[in-house]
């Protein structure tokens, strides 16, 4: 169990440390990757989700690297009903518990691999939006609707993509090749539906990095906005369940 956790801890950790990296990339005062724009982090960002799972696959790991999907596949394995189906839910808290340590590790090397830049930008939202989400228009109940619809679509497609067939890879493709089309449905819900949020898809990645900067040093941070804190972890945990649900009425 510990090993298990591990995995997922490095697994996240990566996914947090090039994933809010290109953010502060594109964000930060000096940086060379300054206003190099949207495209640029939405695909650093599928990049991101790339390499982290692959890091976990690669220690042995299943390569989750987010509580929306490690909740939604213990829910829909009927979990809920059954403790002895999907590890049960002790296995669960404490793989999330693990997911969570791995989004602070990666938020603390963003932090120490951009110490120049944070006093550089006067800007605090700039400096938040390195660590946390935060919507375009402030409106808590579309925003949530909008978390709850891009994460369902990335359980939707996750699901496809691994379960389709009866249990089979998609179309006999390799591991691989799998973890590969992930990255890029993640680049695709950033491009088609993070423009709302910020497309927060995992409660790890936006709550773990948001306790970092309410923690850290950072000159001139300004607020952690915990008063919106919930809808990035409560949107995703949602709409991964739903999408997980109806991913096992469409494929299984």
């Amino acid at each position: 169990m510990r090993g298990h956790r591990s995995r997922m801890l490095i697994g996240i950790g990566v996914l947090i440390l090039l994933g809010d990296g290109v953010v502060a990339g594109v964000l930060l005062n000096r940086s060379k990757a300054q206003n190099s724009g949207w495209i640029v982090i939405t695909f650093g960002w599928g990049m991101a989700v790339l390499f982290g799972v692959w890091t976990s696959v690669a220690m042995g790991g299943q390569g989750d690297i987010n509580p929306a999907v490690t909740i939604a596949k213990w829910a829909s394995s009927r979990a809920l009903f059954d403790p002895a189906v999907g590890g049960g839910f002790t296995q669960m808290v404490l793989q999330v518990a693990g997911e969570f340590v791995g989004a602070f590790a990666g938020a603390v090397l963003v932090y120490l691999a951009y110490i120049n830049h944070w006093s550089e930008t006067e800007d605090p939202g700039l400096k938040l939006a390195v660590f946390s989400t935060g919507p375009a228009v402030r409106n808590y109940a579309a925003n949530f609707i909008t978390e709850v619809i891009g994460t369902a679509m990335l359980l939707f497609g996750v699901f496809g993509i691994f379960v389709a067939g009866g249990g089979t890879s998609v179309a006999g493709t390799t591991l691989a090749l799998n973890v590969f089309w992930v990255a890029l449905l993640v680049f695709s819900i950033g491009m088609s539906l993070g423009g709302p949020t910020g497309y927060a898809i995992n409660p790890a990645r936006d709550l773990g990095p948001r306790i970092i900067h309410a923690i850290l040093p950072i000159p001139g941070k300004g607020t952690s906005e915990w008063e919106y804190s919930w809808v990035p972890v409560l949107g995703p945990i949602v709409g991964g369940i739903l999408g997980a649900w109806l991913a096992r009425a469409v494929f299984l």
